[in-house]
């Protein structure tokens, strides 16, 4: 069910830590021993020849290390060998070639992971494109997510979103669409169209989809998805 456009979303009707950990099995990082949500982690695994490589899809085989920390810490550990000894520990060998262009490498999955989501997204006709048709879309209070480029300029994110809060009935609360951590070549490359700059998801389900792989990359990336900006239910993801 669609949040109605007057209707805020307030902590009482988005997750909350007790909701969350019910559907969101916490995971523990190897480095920090800290414990958070599944969706803020990113796996680990070994090949059989021991080297190390990010399984942004949770799909590979075999035992996996969790990783919680962003990647300035993932750099960092790397550089002074925890990152060794942590996976050492939990894959229970020390015979592990893990790659110098890791933290490149986990993120560039990561990427590829949100991408093709869109994509998928797109053909199902869920993700709607142009300035135009977001804006009435917006207008008329049909979009759950509005998404914008991250070199998009300030006036048509402007445009958008103040379309956006006319829809939703919050005209002055200053919210904002989400500015994604991918410019307008990489989207468009992506979703094979032109000059993508805008982004929108008209259905909660559909956002939530797209919520799950982006709130990973922007945690690993070092940024937080407001939670203010949840969709009123989560929907689990298809492939």
């Amino acid at each position: 069910m669609r949040t109605p456009p007057n209707e805020r979303l307030t902590p009482d009707i988005v997750d909350t830590p007790k909701a969350r950990k019910a559907s969101e099995p916490e995971r523990r990082c190897i480095l920090s021993g800290a414990k958070a949500p599944r969706e803020t982690f990113v796996r680990l695994v070994a090949s059989p020849a021991g080297l190390v490589l990010p399984d942004a899809h949770e799909k590979a085989p075999g035992r996996g290390a969790w990783i919680g920390e962003n990647r300035a810490a993932l750099a960092d550990a790397l550089a002074d060998g925890k990152l060794k000894g942590a996976l050492a520990r939990a894959f229970k060998t020390g015979d592990l070639e893990i790659p110098d262009t890791l933290p490149q490498m986990v993120e560039d999955a990561l990427t590829r992971v949100l991408l093709d989501r869109l994509g998928l997204e797109m053909r199902v006709g869920a993700l709607i494109l142009g300035t135009q048709r977001i804006a009435e879309a917006a207008r008329g209070g049909a979009i759950a997510l509005l998404l914008h480029a991250s070199d998009a300029s300030e006036d048509g994110r402007k445009k958008l979103d103040q379309a956006w809060r006319v829809g939703r009935e919050m005209e002055g609360s200053g919210e904002r669409g989400l500015e994604l951590p991918l410019d307008r070549n990489a989207l468009s490359v992506a979703l094979g169209r032109d000059n993508v700059v805008h982004l929108a998801l008209a259905e909660d389900a559909s956002a939530a989809r797209v919520i799950k792989p982006l709130t990973r990359l922007m945690h690993y990336l070092g940024q937080e998805f407001p939670a203010g900006m949840a969709p009123r239910s989560s929907a689990p993801t298809t492939n």
